[in-house]
């Protein structure tokens, strides 16, 4: 899949990690989203569902739960997603900063496929 390609070639991870840091980000975008929103992402880019289930299992742990303890507290929305990203990026023997490196590329592609409109609905989840 060019998304993939782009992730491992852009940031020098193994294809397992690129799918695993992909589907942690679109698990949050199918959390936040309302249906309608989630499968506008879907048609744009239809192997979504494929990666979801590449996403390491119980992604938020700990990191989560302090991302969420930051959002609540009033920290800028992103900074609270990437934390809550970081745990995923963890469980696949990524540094958790990792997580700001795969969004500019994902939103790239999305935007690619979708084009803007689709692109702003997956940007909206990540601010």
């Amino acid at each position: 899949m060019e998304l993939i390609q782009q992730l491992t070639q852009s940031l020098g991870v193994d294809e397992s990690q690129a799918k695993g840091g992909a589907g942690l980000i679109f698990k949050m975008a199918q959390e936040k989203l309302g249906d309608g929103e989630f499968a506008q992402l879907a048609s744009a880019v239809p192997a979504v569902s494929n990666l979801i289930g590449e996403a390491p299992a119980g992604g938020g742990g700990l990191a989560g739960a302090i991302g969420g303890l930051a959002g609540a507290m009033g920290s800028s929305g992103q900074l609270a997603n990437i934390a809550a990203l970081a745990g995923g990026f963890t469980q696949l023997g990524l540094n958790p900063g990792m997580a700001s490196k795969f969004v500019p590329i994902i939103l790239s592609f999305v935007q690619n496929q979708g084009g803007d409109q689709v692109k702003n609905i997956l940007a909206g989840v990540l601010k």
